[in-house]
């Protein structure tokens, strides 16, 4: 493909089961100089049967469909419009995936979290023979933030806690350990503090989290 201005049109069919995104990205390829987009399908099934139909120079094809996976579609597809380059476009990034759709004889690789300039960029520059490969397909996403350390409990903060999870009210939960209500809101007070909690509820839900709610229940003295 090229984008030299004397050069023909080339015809563009786009496959993907997002109605919306297919849609756009017609839209999109329309206003590009030397691309025409000539067809949409949302379904592998679909997408095979216009290519046959239409004989498109490029189609750009979702790997992940419903009906079919988009790499074995690829294949179908190149055998029913043998003169079309195939351009995957999927949520994966790694290279294995690279390396399966070359096998499945797509001509391009472009991952869906790259922007809509990168995608057109790659589109321009299909060739037979060639795999282009989108440079967002090498960018490493960012490590999550560590995760917080546990919230440091006492024993007693633990007794209370383990109770609050069954469900027991204040209350009860002060008669069972023997301890006054005053004693056992202060202890409760300290225990969404500790844990950063907005409730009683939170407070188990972060316990929860943070592993400090084991399955045994409360030894009580």
């Amino acid at each position: 493909m090229s984008t030299d201005d004397a050069s023909p049109t080339s015809t563009v069919l786009v496959v993907d089961d997002h109605r919306a995104f297919a849609e756009m990205l017609a839209t999109a390829l329309d206003m590009v100089p030397g691309l025409r987009c000539i067809g949409t399908a949302f379904t592998a099934a679909d997408g095979i049967a216009l290519a046959a139909r239409l004989q498109p120079d490029l189609v750009v094809m979702d790997i992940q469909m419903p009906d079919e996976d988009g790499l074995a579609a690829t294949a179908r597809l190149r055998a029913a419009a043998p003169a079309a380059m195939v351009a995957v476009v999927t949520a994966h990034t790694s290279p294995e995936w690279v390396g399966r759709a070359a096998q499945a004889g797509a001509s391009a690789f472009i991952p869906k979290n790259g922007s809509l300039r990168e995608m057109i960029s790659v589109l321009t520059r299909v060739h037979a023979g060639h795999m282009s490969v989108a440079p967002s397909t090498y960018l490493v996403p960012p490590s999550p933030p560590p995760a917080p350390p546990p919230a440091a409990l006492n024993q007693r903060e633990l007794d209370v806690l383990r109770l609050l999870a069954t469900g027991t009210p204040v209350k009860d939960l002060a008669v069972t350990l023997g301890i006054t209500v005053s004693t056992c809101r202060s202890y409760v007070k300290s225990l969404r503090q500790k844990l950063g909690a907005k409730s009683q509820l939170d407070a188990v839900l972060k316990a929860r989290e943070q592993g400090l709610l084991g399955t045994d229940p409360p030894e009580l003295g």
